[in-house]
């Protein structure tokens, strides 16, 4: 997959972090169902704002969390004008002094909305980083800062994509499907399922 993408679906860099942010303990499937219609409605910080609270609920209830998720959207939106003009930062920085948002939020949106080249570290990523084990780590930061260290640079705007991706379909976490695993050679996990 030379242009590996996410699967969320968003119009924006504004959708996007919304889309993230409702995405945490939560599928990109349920979101998306979601989240089609409230991007019909509100686009823009400005527009989120104006359906407000309530109405954003209605949109999302079918996502765990929703109450909290669609609290922190309105509060994030009304930062998001209040301190930077209707647009998403370019910073990680930044971007984790909003509601709802986390390193890992910080790091996609970095990463799809701007080009970046960050590792947004999912439980996907996790496990197969501390299986494989590619960057083992006791943590989701201890996993970023390791595959940070060696993922060829060339290879790093994708590497996120990749890991999430290899750990969602085929490095799953019950019963991982090692016959269509590229990599079956060089894995080193007792859980590997063939040679």
């Amino acid at each position: 997959m030379p242009e590996p993408r996410g699967e969320l679906e968003y119009v924006n860099a504004f959708t996007l972090l919304v889309a993230v942010v409702l995405s945490a303990q939560a599928t990109d499937t349920g979101v998306n169902k979601a989240t089609r219609a409230l991007f019909k409605a509100a686009d823009t910080p400005q527009k989120m704002v104006a359906l407000g609270e309530d109405r954003v609920r209605d949109h999302v209830k079918t996502i765990g969390l929703f109450r909290n998720k669609a609290k922190n959207v309105v509060l994030l939106s009304q930062r998001l004008i209040a301190e930077y003009g209707g647009e998403v930062p370019r910073s990680r920085e930044a971007l984790e002094t909003l509601p709802g948002v986390g390193r890992k939020t910080a790091n996609v949106v970095l990463n799809i909305a701007f080009d970046e080249p960050t590792i947004a570290v999912d439980t996907h990523l996790f496990r197969v980083a501390n299986r494989i084990p590619l960057a083992p780590g006791k943590n989701p930061l201890a996993v970023e800062l390791g595959l940070l260290k060696i993922i060829p640079k060339e290879f790093m705007r994708h590497a996120h994509h990749w890991l999430i991706l290899h750990g969602r379909y085929v490095c799953k976490a019950r019963r991982p499907e090692c016959g269509k695993c590229v990599i079956a050679d060089l894995c080193s996990s007792p859980e590997r399922t063939t040679v």
